[in-house]
């Protein structure tokens, strides 16, 4: 009887806590899915805002474009 309570203590414990990863994993996955929207939004406005033509940009002109817009705020930041 004390075993068959301690095995079925130890059952729902093990439940609970691949319920709580579960959870875990899904709002990690929804931090993850947030992360990427606000990077394509902030990507399209860059984009939109300097008037630049999607089928024209190529990876170094995109990785060029971010270190300018990323040393502009780190400037912009600094003078505060």
């Amino acid at each position: 009887m004390i075993i068959s309570n301690m095995i079925g203590g130890i059952v729902m414990s093990q439940s609970n806590l691949e319920k709580q990863e579960a959870k875990l994993k899904a709002l990690n996955q929804k931090i993850k899915d947030e992360k990427n929207k606000i990077e394509q939004r902030l990507g399209k406005q860059i984009i939109s805002q300097a008037n630049l033509d999607y089928a024209t940009l190529t990876t170094p002109q995109i990785k060029m474009i971010a270190k300018k817009v990323a040393a502009f705020l780190n400037q912009a930041q600094n003078n505060q």
